[in-house]
């Protein structure tokens, strides 16, 4: 959670802008002072670029800007760069993550420290260029650390943060940090920023990985044969799921020198909840909203953020949910084929399955192609869930909260 505790004396205050989430990312790659941007305009993420393009043409960042006439293309080039030892930041969405999808998995398993942001947006067809989240879950197997950001300053401190998870010895894994398309990435909001002294204080240029260097020559991504391929694909599954242990220091690192963290999950008024209701992004400010106005009918619920998304923090989720009765799980994408259909929530009942005390685990799908959520919805589905526990009753699929023609 973003503290609200006073900076101490070693605590630094940042300037105020006001800036949405696009922006916000733009503002941090400029204090990390990347060395290489790629990127390929897509929207809701082109403000990010164009952003960056201003800020390298005035002179605030110094760095190579690569156009590319694609998202498959501006991956590959930051590959290159972050291969010979540059700091590199591509940034997309939707169709354009999806056209990464073979060289998603390249990166993660050439070990790479890159960096992108996701403006989340949903997949065709139908063409939609709304918010949802089909298109991170969709590459929720690449092999990606994946931070889900709920406001433009989270944005803003998740990238500086990405750069010392991702470069950090023990990880060497791509980041990967996205927040909701419009309702975030075109909402303006207070950011408060670094400044180009996070390079000095908070993340040193430092190559820690393996680069090409024709006086001392190596070979990346050849051909492997059977005898050696999966001891490379154990090596970076440990590598992911111990990065965990590092983004927790990372933010606890951030907090120590700039006064603010976010920490792997966040719980609001869970403590003594009965029903909580767990979702990402941009929804968790309503949904605290929410929670307050259900209290007030008498309902004891809470609400949960999941931040890291990848690896999935199994026993900090499971610490947290584990005196609930119901835990309603809010995804904005579709598992096709699968019961329930919510990829989250297929993730929370594949962690819970060797558990002996654990709440009933309700999917719930909503918000596909930004179909509105309002406050009083999340009110609804509080009560819905709260007389289901009363009279026991539960769906073993998915429901589809807020489609035409559907009650529940």
């Amino acid at each position: 959670m973003i503290s609200e505790k006073k900076l101490n004396s070693k605590q630094r205050k940042g300037e105020v802008k006001p800036l949405n989430s696009n922006e916000a990312v733009a503002e941090a790659v400029k204090d990390a002072d990347v060395d290489v941007v790629a990127a390929y305009p897509i929207t809701p993420q082109t403000i990010v670029v164009e952003t960056l393009a201003e800020l390298i043409g005035n002179g605030e960042l110094n760095a190579e800007m690569i156009h590319v006439e694609s998202e498959h293309s501006a991956l590959s080039a930051v590959i290159g760069a972050s291969a010979v030892g540059a700091r590199v930041f591509t940034a997309t969405a939707s169709q354009g993550l999806a056209l990464m999808h073979e060289v998603l998995h390249i990166t993660s398993g050439l070990r790479l420290p890159v960096v992108m942001s996701v403006a989340m947006r949903a997949l065709s067809a139908p063409i939609s260029i709304f918010n949802d989240q089909s298109d991170i879950m969709n590459q929720r197997n690449t092999g990606w650390i994946t931070i889900i950001a709920s406001s433009a300053q989270e944005a803003y401190d998740s990238i500086l943060q990405a750069y010392k998870i991702a470069e950090n010895p023990k990880v060497l894994l791509p980041v990967m940090v996205s927040y909701d398309g419009y309702v975030l990435s075109h909402t303006i909001e207070r950011v408060e920023t670094v400044g180009k002294s996070v390079v000095e204080e908070y993340i040193p240029k430092k190559v820690t990985w393996n680069t090409l260097d024709v006086k001392d020559p190596i070979t990346m991504g050849t051909i492997t044969s059977p005898e050696y391929y999966y001891e490379f694909k154990y090596a970076q599954e440990r590598a992911l799921e111990e990065s965990l242990s590092v983004i927790k220091s990372a933010d606890e690192e951030f907090e120590r020198l700039y006064g603010r963290s976010y920490g792997i999950i966040e719980g609001y008024k869970i403590e003594d909840a009965e029903v909580a209701l767990l979702a990402t992004s941009s929804y968790y400010t309503n949904l605290k909203v929410a929670t307050d106005l259900a209290r007030k009918e008498g309902l004891k619920v809470g609400t949960i953020k999941l931040r890291v998304f990848r690896p999935f923090p199994r026993e900090e989720l499971y610490s947290m949910i584990k005196d609930l009765q119901v835990l309603g799980v809010i995804d904005r994408a579709i598992a096709f084929g699968q019961k329930p259909s919510g990829p989250i929530a297929n993730d929370i009942a594949s962690a819970l399955q060797y558990k002996k005390d654990k709440p009933i685990i309700q999917s719930i799908i909503a918000g596909i192609g930004q179909r509105r959520m309002l406050i009083e919805d999340f009110v609804k589905l509080y009560r819905m869930l709260v007389k289901n526990m009363n009279e026991k009753k539960f769906y073993e699929e998915s429901i589809f909260y807020g489609v035409k023609g559907i009650e529940f």
